[in-house]
């Protein structure tokens, strides 16, 4: 049974986590929104810090959670590389959304990594900092509709196609790029392959402008001859058609608690700047009072925080049974859902209920709710998520239930 009480071990790096959030990323927020593109040089110093956390079993920013921890003898689990991952990502969130996906070797493709990689590629690709192409023009949720095509020559993969939206693919050292192996076999022949950044042929098109999270830069790819050694190839070469494109899907089972945890973070940003905004006013937050006994502010505050609660506890169990090795799809997919929408609807409301000042520059209400949104949409799109908890629930197939 889960316990929701946050472990000991997880206290010190979620301390450091906040530190980082409070006295880096909060002062640098609007310069680097207003500065779209620009490199966060702030960023370059936490590198070090962020190896050394990696070392030490941590996660800073969050995007290398892993396979779980193994079971002790007397049958309990320890909290893994997914759990200290989350805590990580909501404290450095609740800094700013942008800045966190921007910090060095903490890329989203890492948790690609870990989720399917081999021990050997664990290895080799254990420090690098890598980002996650799947996205291509004509499709956007569909990852079964990947276009980009990988054949095998000699000893290296050639790759061809078009990738979109790629965070942090500016920045990043490697992408881990979603291509098919062989077009006749559908989903099953989609693999995911860990190309360098300065691999000739992985040309840059441009830099996309955006609604939020401007201070993490999103890259157009066009792939043109990409050669990649064959041992670049993330997981299994077989194309097995009944297990389909399990594989390479499985990283949103870590990914999407991930995400969840950002939005999270991001809320509870907004959730405690309008408590202080409310309280400030004169108005007293009274848990024990119905909410039509009390004026409409308070009510709808404690609305949002009972909501968010409850984004938060669903994104913890995601996370704790993915470290515990238990089947999380349907899981990672409701908090996903439910993060997502919690923290757009929230932050807005934030915005609203604070008036002119949360529509102003003045503070980061108004930034934290353009950020928020981007969390609705990627891994998977708040449709996509109700798509797949419901083929959970139904037992039905993606081709029964489309």
């Amino acid at each position: 049974m889960i316990n929701l009480e946050l472990p000991k071990k997880l206290r010190g790096t979620i301390n450091q986590a906040h530190q980082a959030a409070a006295e880096i990323f909060r002062p640098i927020a609007r310069k680097y929104d207003l500065a779209e593109h620009e490199r966060p040089i702030e960023l370059d110093t936490m590198a070090s810090l962020v190896e050394g956390m990696t070392d030490g079993g941590g996660n800073l920013a969050g995007a290398s959670g892993g396979r779980g921890d193994k079971k002790k003898d007397d049958g309990s689990v320890r909290n893994g590389g997914n759990m200290s991952s989350l805590v990580n990502v909501i404290e450095t969130c609740w800094g700013d959304v942008g800045l966190t996906l921007s910090i060095p070797y903490q890329g989203l493709g890492n948790s690609a990594i870990a989720a399917v990689a081999t021990d050997e590629q664990l290895e080799r690709f254990g420090k690098v900092w890598a980002s996650m192409a799947i996205t291509e023009p004509q499709f956007g949720s569909d990852s079964a509709a990947v276009a980009t095509t990988a054949k095998l020559d000699g000893d290296e993969y050639v790759l061809n196609g078009e990738k979109i939206f790629v965070t942090a693919g500016d920045r990043c050292t490697h992408v881990v790029v979603w291509a098919s192996v062989d077009k006749s076999a559908g989903r099953a022949a989609i693999k995911s392959f860990v190309v360098p950044r300065d691999t000739p042929g992985f040309e840059l098109a441009r830099l996309e402008h955006k609604l939020g999270i401007r201070a993490s830069d999103t890259a157009h790819f066009i792939l043109d001859n990409v050669r990649v050694p064959k041992e670049n190839l993330l997981g299994s070469p077989e194309v097995d058609t009944k297990k389909g494109f399990g594989g390479v899907m499985a990283t949103f089972d870590n990914t999407r608690p991930l995400v969840a945890g950002m939005a999270v973070g991001v809320a509870r940003a907004s959730l405690e700047k309008l408590r202080k905004i409310l309280t400030k006013a004169g108005l007293e937050i009274d848990y024990d009072a119905p909410s039509w006994n009390q004026p409409a502010a308070v009510a709808e505050y404690i609305r949002l925080e009972s909501d968010w609660e409850a984004a938060y506890l669903m994104t913890l169990r995601a996370a704790w049974m993915a470290d515990n090795k238990q089947p999380n799809n349907k899981e990672a997919s409701e908090c996903k859902a439910k993060a997502g929408r919690m923290a757009t609807d929230l932050t807005l409301r934030a915005v609203e209920l604070a008036g002119t000042y949360g529509y102003s520059e003045r503070s980061l209400l108004e930034k934290w709710s353009r950020d928020s949104k981007i969390l609705d949409i990627f891994e998977g799109t708040q449709q996509i998520q109700q798509l797949v908890v419901a083929r959970r629930e139904l037992e039905l197939t993606s081709a029964q239930l489309k």
